[in-house]
């Protein structure tokens, strides 16, 4: 009975090698699959996605291919694009299941890459792994790419409502993409592996909520204060800081409880805003000694016409006598609303050619 079970098994798998009808099942810890961003992968058995801008990304062959995830919330929402080129969104649901990624592939190479649109305030997403079916082969991972560059931001740099065609600003997970910001742009015009650190509503000194950038600048899981990210793993050669718009505002509001908690009754000073700009500025410093960082503002109103913010900033990158610090403001696009489509790419088109023209990387 053993021998016609093992010569059963054996022409079970000549045929399905023949056939081509085979299944693959590649885990979250492969080495083939290729992650950017800060992604938790402190667990062999799945990497869990907080920040937008994070990418799984895997080259393959065969019919179609599927992830396995859940998301914590079930608001958040993927870009799935295939070989570079086609592109879906994907809404995974709070329970774990796969997802059909592609399917009716032609023979020959492919490649998948799942690219997180939302803010980390609508929760982790947990991805498990691929599944490939039918003539299915995993490719050599891509090879890394020669530039690195890393964004500190809040709103605009995230994308919020940047797909809001209505102009109403609307506070909907489904209108972030981190996709179309200048950031992401930015990165893919250089070919650059992008990080992303923003949230929408922080800043630098006061916040719409509790935390502000200092406090989560260094974090692999950002709503966990324990949890550090180790920073000689990625060293970015550009480092790019949009931030203040929410101080901007927020120092004004005296009975807002945030103002409160920072500031008890007293607005801040320039000298206090400029100071923690700079700290801020030295932190990232202390960790990509040799990064060239930018130090931007804009578009929405922080850079109008007369307003004191860009001269903080100047002020602060003037006192680190550092000469691989600059300063660059976005053109205030005189809307009351969070940048559009049109809008980012206007601003990534002011930061490449900043870029092109000033830094030599």
């Amino acid at each position: 009975m053993k021998k016609v079970h093992v010569l059963f098994l054996l022409l079970s798998f000549l045929f399905m090698s023949c056939s081509g009808k085979k299944e693959i099942i590649i885990s979250s810890s492969s080495s083939d699959i290729n992650y950017s961003g800060r992604i938790d992968l402190s667990n062999d058995e799945v990497a869990s996605l907080s920040w937008p801008g994070s990418s799984i990304k895997i080259n393959f062959e065969g019919e179609s291919i599927s992830a396995l995830l859940s998301d914590e919330t079930g608001d958040n929402y993927y870009n799935v694009i295939i070989d570079n080129d086609s592109l879906f969104v994907l809404r995974p649901e709070n329970k774990k299941q796969y997802y059909l990624l592609a399917s009716n592939l032609s023979k020959g190479p492919h490649t998948v890459e799942i690219f997180r649109r939302t803010d980390w305030g609508s929760g982790l997403t947990n991805f498990y792994g691929f599944k490939i079916n039918i003539n299915a082969k995993v490719l050599a991972i891509s090879l890394p790419k020669k530039r690195k560059i890393e964004f500190y931001g809040d709103s605009i740099t995230v994308g919020a409502a940047v797909e809001d065609t209505s102009g109403k600003d609307l506070n909907d997970t489904k209108y972030i993409n981190n996709y179309a910001t200048y950031s992401a742009i930015t990165a893919r015009h250089f070919d650059a592996n992008y990080h992303c650190i923003a949230r929408s509503g922080i800043g630098v000194t006061v916040s719409w909520d509790p935390l502000i950038m200092p406090e989560i600048y260094d974090r692999l899981v950002p709503t966990d204060s324990t949890s550090k990210w180790d920073f000689s793993l990625y060293r970015p050669d550009i480092v790019v800081v949009n931030l203040f718009q929410n101080d901007s505002w927020l120092v004004h509001l005296s009975d807002h409880p945030e103002f409160i908690k920072r500031f008890k009754n007293k607005t801040p000073s320039e000298a206090f805003l400029v100071n923690a700009y700079q700290q801020l500025i030295s932190k990232l410093r202390s960790h990509y000694k040799d990064a060239s960082i930018i130090c931007t503002l804009g578009s929405m109103d922080a850079t109008k016409d007369g307003s004191l913010w860009p001269g903080y900033v100047k002020k602060a990158v003037a006192n680190l006598k550092d000469e691989n610090i600059y300063t660059h403001f976005m053109q205030y696009e005189k809307s009351t609303a969070h940048p559009n489509v049109q809008q980012q790419k206007n601003m990534a088109n002011s930061l490449i050619k900043f870029i092109e023209t000033t830094i030599d990387w």
